[in-house]
């Protein structure tokens, strides 16, 4: 959330608009009755929701829901690692960009240093939610030259990083497609220092691609949504804060479902909901990309997550 844009004079949304852990633990307990198997909490920051453990206990309750995730930024997960997995936390993914502060901060401007990510993972290994995954997103001239310390700094610790190409999520990160790094040259890179092998996806769906050190060292992953874009087995939906409903990372609109959840409609109303919005969708954004649909008006990330 670029500082020149949500500066101290940004107006928030009012509390009354967030939904209720009660409305997200509603929704959640429609789509699980439709099919879906995992819920991540993402952000923004997620850990900075007040009692964010209640929430997760609420969702841990909810028969066939057989995943919770959260993504964080890794800030505050040390003191709240132990709490969350009581509530029936069961993974963590960590956002880390690089190991040094320098280029840590031009990568995400958070304010905080390396050294508290690092010690946020150490707390959920603790809190026994490892192992964990590693968020990297690579950018050209700023943290490329970071790939295989990351790299290195995980292998045999048992934490999959996870390298993501530099995508143009909303309108204000300045995206530009002369600085994506493709997957293929961050395979090239790893490969020629500790050769790697391809391994099948654990499930249908998965947006990284997977592949293993040959010497055993662990495992790496690839998301390539510019280069290789995944559209067609896309199976994520996201929900704003708010309660809008997003059916692509790049959708420039949601679907209001805070308005049925307080206007009285019923479950079967709301669940006849999702089905439309799903079963309507037609989202293609990946496979259309240029570097003109890049300029067009996009929901921010940190509004609906990863």
């Amino acid at each position: 959330m670029p500082k020149e844009v949500f500066g101290r004079d940004f107006v928030f949304l009012d509390r009354v608009e967030l939904l209720s852990f009660e409305e997200l633990t509603r929704l959640a307990r429609l789509f699980v009755a439709q099919g879906v198997e995992k819920v991540r909490i993402t952000g923004g920051e997620p850990l900075v929701r007040r009692e964010l453990e209640r929430l997760i206990e609420q969702l841990a309750r909810i028969d066939g829901l057989r995943d919770i995730a959260l993504t964080t930024n890794g800030a505050l997960l040390s003191r709240k690692a132990r709490d969350l997995q009581r509530a029936g936390l069961r993974r963590v993914t960590v956002s880390l960009d690089a190991l040094d502060d320098g280029t840590f901060g031009s990568m995400n401007d958070v304010g905080f240093p390396v050294a508290r990510v690092l010690e946020g993972i150490e707390g959920a290994v603790e809190a026994g939610l490892s192992p964990i995954k590693i968020n990297t997103v690579v950018k050209r001239g700023v943290n490329d030259q970071s790939v295989l310390e990351m790299a290195e700094h995980f292998r045999h610790s048992g934490h999959i990083v996870r390298f993501i190409e530099y995508m143009d999520v909303g309108a204000t990160n300045g995206w530009r497609l002369d600085e994506v790094v493709p997957a293929a040259e961050i395979l090239e890179a790893i490969d020629a220092q500790w050769p790697l092998e391809a391994v099948d996806a654990n499930y249908e769906g998965e947006v990284a691609s997977r592949y293993r050190y040959r010497d055993g060292g662990g495992e790496i992953g690839l998301i390539a949504s510019v280069t290789q874009p995944f559209c067609g087995g896309c199976t994520r939906a996201r929900l704003s804060a708010e309660g809008k409903l997003y059916t692509c990372l790049f959708a420039a609109h949601g679907h209001d479902l805070r308005e049925l959840l307080r206007g009285g409609a019923s479950d079967q109303e709301i669940a006849g909901r999702l089905a439309s919005v799903w079963q309507g969708r037609t989202d293609r954004y990946s496979e259309r990309r240029t570097a003109a649909t890049a300029q067009r008006p996009k929901v921010e990330m940190s509004y609906i997550g990863g």
